[in-house]
C-alpha cells in the first residue's frame, strides 16, 4: 500500500537492529563510550564527527521535554520514562477533562434525543478513524517501523559523510516511501465517504427515523479520515523518537476545536456545529504536531547530487506495507472498533435517546481505562526497541510491570465508576436539555459497561507486545474477531429483553473474551510472561475492586448532595481498595507507595 522493498525484518535487518540496540544501550558505559558521546554532542546534531564523517553513534533520541537523551548514558531510562509518563499523564488528564467539557456541552445544548443521536451516528466515522489511524493500527504499525529505522540509522552511518548519511537515512526513506501515499489514499477514502454518506448512515443505523440530519453531519465528520491519518502518523514517528509532548497534546487540541466550534455556531447550525467542530479538531491534531515532526523527522530525503544508488535506496526503503505486514494490524483495529458499530446498529431500533445514553455512559466509564494505558503508551517504543535488539527478558519485565500497573489503575477506577455512577453522571451532565431520567438511564448503563473496563485495558496493554516484533502476527486479530463474535451474538439476543443493558453487557463479555485469549497467547507466542502469576495478581486486584465498589454503592446515596458524595467517594473507594488489597496480599498494592515515591524522586532528578 505505501512502500516498496526491503522491510527490516529479514536476517540482515535483524542483525543490524541488534548491533544498533547494543550500541545504543551500552556505548556510554564501554571504555571510551562517554568520549564518543561527547564528540557526538559536539557535532551538529546529525551524529557526524568533527571531520565531517559519521561517528556510528545513534542520533540522540528526543524525550518529552525536547532535550536529547544520551543512549544509555546521562539520562537513565527510568528517569526518562518518569518524565515522559508525567508529561503524558498531565496532557492525557487535560485531554480527558476537555473531553468531559465537550460531552457536557453536547448534553447541555442537544440533550439525549433525536439531534444527539444523529450526531453520534456521524461521530462513528471519526471514532473508527481514531482507532485505525491514531490509537491502534497506525501506532502499532509505525512505532516499530520507525524504531527499526532508527536502529538501522545508528548501525549504518559509520564511514559516511553527513550528506551521504542524510541521503541514505532509513528514517527519511521510510517517510518518503509512506507519507505521500498515505495522504493520497486517505484523501480518496474521505472523498468517497462524503459522497456515500446516505449509504453509510443507512448501514450504521438502519432503524433511524429521520436520517437526513445524520447524513449532513457524516459529510462533515468524514473529513477527519485525512486529518486523523496525518496526526496518527506524526504521533507514531515522534513517539519512536521519544518526543512525547506533541502527541500527548493532540486530544486537548481536538476537544478545544469541537467545543469552540459548537459554542460559536450552535445557534445557527444546531447539532451540525458539533460535526463541524470534529472536522476542525481533527485539523488541529495534525497542526499541533507539525513543528515537532519537521524538527525531529523531516519530510523525506534532501536533493543531493551523489545520492545512494537506486538499488541501495530500494533495498533500504522499508516495505510497510505489503498486505501481509499491515493486514494483521488493520483487522485487529477494525474488529476492535466494530464494537461501537454493533452497539449503535442494535440501539438504532430502540426508543429515541438510547444511542445517547450508551455514548455518555461509555465515554465516562472508559476514562479510567484511558488513564491506565498512558504508561503503556510511553513504554511501547521501549518494548519495540527491546524486541528489535533481541532483549526479550527486558521486554518481559517491562510488559509484566505494565500489566500490573495498568490493572491496578483501571480496577480502582472501575470501583469508583460502579459505586458512584448516579452521582458522577448527575454532576457531569444533568443540566440544560439533559434530564434526571437521562441521568438514571445513563448511570445504570455505565455500571454494566464498567464490567468490561479491565478487558479493554488488558487488550490495549497486551496488543502492543504482539505488534512489537519485526513482522506483526495474526493472533491478536483472531482473538479480537472472537471477542467481536461474542459481542454480536450476545448483543443480538440480549437487546430483545434488556435493551441498552443487554448491549453493554455483550460489549463487556466480548472484550473480556479477547483479553483472556491475548493473555494466554502472549506467553507462548511472543514474550514468555508468567501467565498464572499475572492472572493471580489481577484476580486479587479484582477482589479489592469488588469490595471497594460495593462500599461506594452503599455509601453513595447516604449523602444527598451528588458533588459532595462523589468527592468523598474519591477518598473512600481508594481507601477500601487499598485495605482489601493489603488483606489479599496484592503485591501491586503493597508496593504502590514505594513506586510512587520512586517515580516522584526520578521526576525531580530529571528536572
Amino acid at each position: 500500500m505505501f512502500g516498496s522493498a526491503g522491510y527490516p525484518g529479514g536476517a540482515s535487518g535483524r542483525r543490524s537492529v541488534r548491533v544498533a540496540a547494543r550500541a545504543a544501550s551500552g556505548s556510554a558505559d564501554a571504555p571510551g563510550g562517554r568520549n564518543r558521546w561527547r564528540q557526538a554532542r559536539r557535532a551538529s546534531g546529525s551524529g557526524v564527527g568533527s571531520e565531517g564523517r559519521a561517528t556510528g553513534s545513534a542520533t540522540p533520541a528526543t524525550p518529552a521535554g525536547g532535550t536529547p537523551a544520551p543512549p544509555g548514558g546521562s539520562q537513565p531510562l527510568g528517569r526518562f520514562l518518569a518524565k515522559a509518563a508525567a508529561v503524558t499523564a498531565g496532557l492525557t488528564a487535560a485531554g480527558a477533562l476537555f473531553g468531559l467539557v465537550r460531552d457536557q456541552t453536547i448534553a447541555h445544548l442537544f440533550g439525549a434525543g433525536h439531534e444527539s443521536d444523529a450526531f453520534l451516528i456521524a461521530w462513528t466515522v471519526p471514532e473508527m478513524a481514531s482507532t485505525l489511524l491514531i490509537e491502534d493500527a497506525m501506532a502499532l504499525l509505525m512505532v516499530p517501523a520507525f524504531s527499526h529505522a532508527l536502529a538501522r540509522r545508528a548501525a549504518g552511518r559509520a564511514g559516511l559523510t553527513r550528506r551521504e548519511a542524510r541521503a541514505q537515512d532509513p528514517v527519511r526513506l521510510l517517510v518518503g516511501a509512506t507519507l505521500p501515499r498515505l495522504v493520497v489514499l486517505l484523501a480518496a477514502v474521505a472523498t468517497v465517504l462524503v459522497m456515500a454518506a446516505p449509504a453509510v448512515v443507512s448501514v450504521l443505523a438502519p432503524g433511524l427515523p429521520d436520517p437526513a440530519l445524520a447524513v449532513e453531519c457524516t459529510r462533515l465528520t468524514a473529513l477527519t479520515v485525512l486529518s486523523f491519518g496525518i496526526a496518527g502518523y506524526f504521533s507514531a514517528a515522534l513517539r519512536a523518537h521519544r518526543s512525547f509532548l506533541p502527541p500527548a497534546a493532540i486530544y486537548v487540541s481536538y476537544n478545544v476545536g469541537i467545543i469552540g466550534t459548537m459554542v460559536a455556531l450552535h445557534a445557527a447550525w444546531g447539532v451540525r456545529a458539533a460535526a463541524a467542530g470534529v472536522a476542525v479538531g481533527g485539523l488541529l491534531m495534525a497542526l499541533v504536531q507539525l513543528p515537532a515532526f519537521v524538527r525531529n523527522v523531516g519530510f523525506g530525503l534532501p536533493r543531493v547530487k551523489k545520492a545512494a544508488p537506486r538499488c541501495q535506496r530500494d533495498r533500504d526503503r522499508p516495505t510497510l506495507i505489503a498486505f501481509g505486514v499491515i493486514a494483521p494490524v488493520i483487522f485487529f483495529a477494525v474488529f476492535r472498533q466494530s464494537q461501537v458499530l454493533v452497539e449503535r446498529f442494535l440501539a438504532a431500533s430502540l426508543p429515541s435517546g438510547a444511542i445517547s445514553h450508551l455514548n455518555y455512559a461509555q465515554k465516562v466509564a472508559q476514562m479510567p481505562m484511558v488513564l491506565s494505558l498512558m504508561i503503556c503508551t510511553v513504554t511501547f517504543p521501549v518494548v519495540a526497541q527491546a524486541m528489535a535488539g533481541g532483549e526479550r527478558e527486558k521486554a518481559r519485565r517491562r510488559v509484566e510491570q505494565d500489566l500490573s500497573l495498568a490493572s491496578l489503575a483501571v480496577l480502582m477506577g472501575t470501583a469508583l465508576v460502579v459505586g458512584y455512577a448516579p452521582q458522577i453522571i448527575q454532576v457531569l451532565f444533568e443540566r440544560g436539555a439533559f434530564t434526571h431520567q437521562d441521568t438514571l438511564a445513563t448511570a445504570s448503563v455505565m455500571r454494566v459497561y464498567a464490567l468490561g473496563l479491565l478487558g479493554h485495558c488488558l487488550v490495549g496493554a497486551l496488543s502492543r507486545p504482539f505488534f512489537s516484533t519485526a513482522r506483526p502476527i495474526w493472533f491478536p486479530a483472531f482473538a479480537m474477531g472472537a471477542g467481536l463474535l461474542v459481542n454480536v451474538v450476545a448483543g443480538a439476543f440480549a437487546v430483545r429483553w434488556w435493551g441498552t443493558y443487554g448491549i453493554a453487557a455483550a460489549n463487556a463479555a466480548g472484550i473480556s473474551t479477547t483479553a483472556a485469549l491475548l493473555l494466554t497467547g502472549l506467553g507462548s507466542r511472543i514474550i514468555a510472561i508468567q501467565v498464572r502469576r499475572v492472572a493471580g495478581s489481577i484476580g486479587r486486584l479484582a477482589v479489592a475492586a469488588v469490595a471497594a465498589a460495593a462500599t461506594g454503592w452503599i455509601a453513595g446515596p447516604m449523602i444527598p448532595d451528588p458533588m459532595l458524595s462523589a468527592a468523598l467517594g474519591c477518598l473512600l473507594v481508594p481507601a477500601m481498595f487499598g485495605a482489601t488489597g493489603m488483606t489479599m496480599h496484592a503485591l501491586e498494592v503493597i508496593a504502590l507507595p514505594g513506586q510512587i515515591s520512586q517515580l516522584t524522586q526520578r521526576f525531580r532528578n530529571v528536572r
